[in-house]
């Protein structure tokens, strides 16, 4: 039940900050308590140093994901729109009917947008865009379900 009531906290704001919240493996919870106790959440102003972190630990996982035909982007400029998403993954197969990006109910961006393509794999092949750029921004890919892009799509519409 506390999973439940945490849920529904996803995407609205603590104070100033922007959360969001997502359902996950207790072993994640747990590697994300030890990473902490030792210091591997630590705040950098300028780039991490070199050698082993955090994020490369993270994008190896992503390579280990289930991927589906749906991708979520997040990090893009909030003036971002489909024909640029679209021609951000040019050379890979995007449904350009399902390219959604993600808006508050006042109608503002959240720099969010889900992606389809034509196949699971194709969407593996677009995840070698992770962290490059739209305009000044990097953006971050992740793979997701048709589910989680449909559910986003609803909120947007209410």
């Amino acid at each position: 039940m506390q999973v439940e009531i945490a849920l529904q906290r996803d995407r609205q704001n603590m104070g100033r900050r922007y959360v969001e919240v997502f359902r996950c493996y207790k072993q994640d919870y747990y590697n994300a308590v030890a990473a902490e106790e030792e210091g591997a959440y630590e705040v950098h102003v300028s780039p991490p140093p070199a050698g082993p972190s955090r994020a490369k630990s993270f994008s190896e996982k992503k390579e280990k994901l289930e991927y589906t035909e749906v991708l979520k982007m997040r990090g893009l400029p909030y003036s971002a729109n489909k024909p640029q998403i679209i021609e951000f993954f040019s050379g890979y197969k995007v449904i350009e009917g399902r390219v959604h990006v993600v808006c508050r109910p006042d109608g503002k961006a959240t720099g969010e947008a889900f992606v389809e393509f034509e196949t699971a794999e194709e969407a593996r092949r677009a995840m070698a865009k992770d962290k490059m750029s739209i305009g000044p921004r990097y953006v971050e890919l992740f793979p997701t379900t048709r589910e989680e892009a449909l559910r986003a799509e609803s909120r947007t519409r209410q």
